[in-house]
């Protein structure tokens, strides 16, 4: 404590230059002892510049099973999986102007869209936090407002999705070896989904035209959300899980570029 700091001040707050950040050194490399973490949202700083500023929550712990989810965690998932498929909506008709036009293909459209890419992104998220707390860590999603806004005016508009919905957040202790593990999940989980998709179609696909659609946005959906989340740039799994191990980082990135190439080349299953 430096000498000069009234001794008082401790009642309050911490000091605030006697704190280091061992998030920053271990994503760094520079040091292996564990730290608390969280993970944030993709492109979070961007949106926060526009849309009302960061979101502050009142975090009740829960040391229970591994699948207990809160009521506002649930609450955070509703409203990230609506948002979400209002933006595909939108994008299925090409904007809102496109959806008055045609409101049979807006509501069909996003029916779809829940019903087939609405599991890789829950999914997803829960794998993050099933695999946070086995390492006895705090972790629940929280939805980002700022970014749901942006993303459901975003389709509305220009017909396109560009979305940051939330992320599962974490607090707790984790080493460099964990927190990667933690993040490798979710683009782990949607490979498997992937997976079950490719077979759906080979065992289903062409016996019903719904259902083959529904397929195909399946397959599609998951591969390129694997793949996305695998770069390694700012927040998204990929610089994490690089920073834990390289050798996992290139495994799984050609793992998951192989599945987008494999749904775009071999199976014709972008549409």
């Amino acid at each position: 404590m430096p000498a000069d700091r009234d001794p008082r001040a401790w009642w309050l707050d911490d000091d605030p230059f006697d704190k280091k950040d061992y998030t920053e050194r271990r994503n760094n490399k520079t040091t292996k002892t564990s730290s608390n973490s969280f993970e944030q949202n993709p492109f979070q700083d961007i949106l926060n510049d526009y849309f009302g500023g960061r979101q502050r929550h009142t975090i009740p712990i829960h040391r229970g099973s591994i699948w207990h989810f809160s009521k506002i965690e649930i609450k955070h998932l509703t409203q990230a999986t609506l948002a979400f498929t209002l933006a595909l909506a939108f994008m299925n008709s090409r904007g809102i102007f496109g959806a008055l036009n045609s409101p049979i293909v807006f509501v069909f459209g996003g029916l779809l869209y829940f019903i087939s890419l609405t599991p890789a992104f829950l999914l997803h998220e829960i794998a993050h936090k099933i695999v946070a707390r086995r390492y006895g860590c705090w972790a629940e999603f929280r939805a980002n407002p700022s970014g749901l806004r942006f993303g459901v005016i975003l389709a509305a508009v220009l017909g396109i999705v560009f979305m940051a919905p939330g992320a599962v957040m974490v607090a707790g202790r984790t080493t460099k070896t964990q927190f990667g593990r933690i993040a490798l999940a979710g683009p782990v989980t949607n490979v498997f989904l992937w997976s079950v998709g490719i077979i759906g179609i080979f065992l289903l696909g062409g016996l019903n035209g719904v259902l083959d659609q529904m397929l195909r946005t399946w397959v599609w959906g998951n591969s390129i959300l694997a793949a996305f989340n695998m770069l390694p740039f700012g927040p998204l799994d990929g610089k994490k899980i690089k920073t834990w191990s390289e050798t996992v980082f290139y495994v799984w990135l050609s793992i998951t570029l192989a599945a987008v190439w494999i749904t775009y080349e071999y199976s014709n299953l972008i549409i």
